[in-house]
């Protein structure tokens, strides 16, 4: 029985079935305490033998305020019923939205606190069931993470070794060849170290000049003898300043190297902050925008492996624009070329 009592169902129906006792027991009382309406005169023929000395007792009841109707035992039913409505409908919701709180702060951090395994059955199973599940996936990233250092580190060592053993050979055109393989498993292997780095990264958020971080960018990308300018002002944001900074750098190489000029454009809103990576270059055919976002999807043609990178750059950078809550999507450029769009909301 206890066990019944301590569900949701339990509990809600114990709160139910009391408002409703109570909301009855005081009507009851109310009527009988003042009675129900004065009784109706007696019939014409029982006048002939009313003896006006001797009229018939009557019962004594306590005179009818101007309250004693049904209004106030009714206004009560209601109000019980109300207060037990609302308070069964906020212990349907907190277990829910506690677990719904629970699950974007896991979203965000892996590490953030247990959720509390209190209240009715439901809500601590669900909690326990929840807690177990957190616990689960931090235990599989953190191996993840341990293999693929420990893969990275293995891999290093022959990569190392065999590019020392390409200086034993004759032939220039095979040694160039295959040094050129080489460099591209060793950069494939940090670029896939760099994507899963970023993705079990978890900072604060804080508010950030983004203007200044992107003029920033420019000026490193000048001082490397690229073509980058900046335009547009916006006010402070709060981000999470690693992942805008990665994903403001991964466009900005990406149009760098596929057009050798970019053009960053800031403008600000009251609702959202668009920034914009515009290039010049051979741009994206509209039906595969979205394919580049995949990881290791690379373009024939221009845009390809041969141009440079290992097709995880547009990967990181999405996925840092939607751990900051906004999104990334790609454009034509007027007169040629791609646009990379990223929005970000100001609430």
């Amino acid at each position: 029985m206890r066990a019944r009592l301590d569900t949701l169902f339990g509990r809600l129906f114990g709160v139910s079935l009391v408002a409703i006792i109570l909301a009855h027991l005081l009507a009851f009382l109310w009527f009988h305490h003042y009675g129900g309406p004065p009784p109706p005169p007696p019939p014409p023929g029982m006048m002939e033998n009313f003896d006006p000395n001797h009229p018939p007792p009557r019962p004594h009841r306590p005179p009818r305020p101007w309250f004693g109707g049904p209004l106030v035992p009714l206004t009560f039913q209601m109000i019980s019923l109300v207060i037990a409505a609302w308070y069964g409908a906020k212990l349907l919701s907190r277990p829910i939205q506690r677990l719904s709180d629970a699950a974007t702060r896991l979203s965000e951090d892996l590490n953030s606190p247990p959720l509390d395994e209190t209240g009715p059955r439901e809500a601590r199973l669900a909690a326990i069931t929840f807690n177990l599940m957190q616990q689960r996936i931090r235990e599989q990233v953190q191996q993840r993470g341990r293999m693929l250092g420990a893969v990275s580190h293995d891999l290093r060592t022959p990569l190392s070794r065999l590019k020392l053993r390409l200086e034993q050979v004759d032939d220039m055109k095979l040694q160039g060849q295959m040094r050129q393989d080489l460099d591209d498993m060793i950069g494939m292997l940090d670029a896939t170290l760099s994507y899963l780095h970023e993705q079990r990264t978890s900072e604060a958020m804080q508010w950030m000049d983004v203007q200044a971080l992107v003029e920033s960018l420019c000026e490193n990308a000048q001082d490397q003898g690229s073509r980058v300018q900046a335009s547009g002002h916006c006010a402070p944001l709060l981000v999470q300043p690693m992942a805008l900074r990665s994903c403001l750098n991964n466009l900005l190489d990406n149009a760098l190297r596929y057009a050798g000029d970019a053009l960053i454009t800031l403008e600000d809103g009251r609702r959202q902050l668009l920034i914009r990576v515009i290039d010049h270059g051979p741009g994206i055919a509209a039906e595969k925008r979205e394919a580049v976002f995949e990881p290791f999807f690379r373009l024939e043609g221009s845009r390809n492996r041969n141009s440079g990178g290992v097709g995880l750059g547009m990967t990181i950078a999405r996925e840092a624009a939607q751990r900051l809550g906004g999104e990334l999507t790609l454009e034509e450029t007027p007169g040629g070329g791609l646009t990379a769009v990223v929005r970000l909301p100001r609430a």
